[in-house]
């Protein structure tokens, strides 16, 4: 198989299992777009940590922080994924590449995508907000349930519940939340045993408590955040090893995802 580039919008859980997907697949020129602050939760496993530190490793796959395009090729020599700080993803039309990925996850129709790169570019969108294949030409459902990870080349990926995933019998009591809008002040750290009552963390001078027992999978940097936005994620199988490694919702889509491009470009 010839050399592809591919772009991937977004660097956040989602956005870097699909990554690390395609580069252990032997894609070997892949760069992802950011926002100069990521806002993930999940930041064990979540490529935009990159962005405050200059690389990060998932899973033995090491991202690098670029401050151009010109950077990239140095980067993909040591087989590493290049990251570049560009939330509105102005480098897509200089790059030109092959497979251009929207896996910004932010659940509103975005309108068509063809036409960031060239004709030929395949695009793919992840989750609601995309119809194929006049908007995209293949869309990755991330609704948990029975379609999880399906490629879908007519229609689109269905509505985002709102409602979190249940991981051992918790829902939504094991995500937190800003109780309402300003500065996030973390008391705990990814990783750590919590208990339910206990303070995880501040917003301004609010503290938000640990809905259940488990272990702190997600914790939100120090940030600005809006009311509502999800700030935590409490593990209630209490094993530390999650914290670190890809979630099997965001492997599935990752395994859409290599679908799709391995059915546009097996055997060229």
């Amino acid at each position: 198989m010839r050399q592809i580039t591919i772009a991937i919008r977004g660097a956040g859980e989602m956005a870097t299992a699909i990554a690390s997907r395609l580069a252990a697949s032997h894609f070997g020129r892949i760069v992802m777009s950011e926002i100069p602050l990521p806002v993930a939760v999940r930041r064990k496993v979540a490529f935009s940590e990159a962005v405050y530190s200059g690389e990060m490793v998932v899973e033995g796959v090491r991202a690098e922080l670029v401050r151009a395009l010109a950077d990239l090729p140095p980067v993909w020599d040591r087989k590493a994924i290049g990251i570049l700080v560009d939330g509105e993803g102005g480098f897509i039309a200089q790059l030109v590449p092959d497979v251009l990925i929207d896996a910004t996850m932010v659940k509103r129709r975005k309108g068509s995508l063809k036409g960031q790169g060239s004709r030929g570019t395949l695009v793919i969108g992840v989750g609601p907000g995309f119809r194929a294949p006049d908007e995209v030409d293949a869309v990755i459902e991330s609704n948990r349930g029975h379609n999880l990870g399906r490629v879908i080349y007519e229609g689109e990926a269905e509505p985002f519940s709102g409602v979190p995933g249940v991981v051992a019998g918790a829902g939504a009591e094991r995500v937190l939340r800003a109780p309402h809008a300003g500065m996030v002040r973390p008391v705990r750290s990814i990783g750590e045993a919590v208990k339910r009552g206990d303070v995880i963390l501040y917003v301004d001078e609010t503290p938000v408590y640990a809905g259940i027992d488990g272990v702190l999978r997600g914790l939100i940097r120090p940030i600005e955040v809006p009311e509502h936005e999800k700030v935590g994620d409490v593990d209630p199988r209490g094993d530390k090893a999650h914290c670190a490694t890809i979630s099997d919702k965001a492997r599935a889509i990752a395994g859409g995802v290599l679908e799709a491009v391995m059915h546009r470009f097996h055997g060229e």
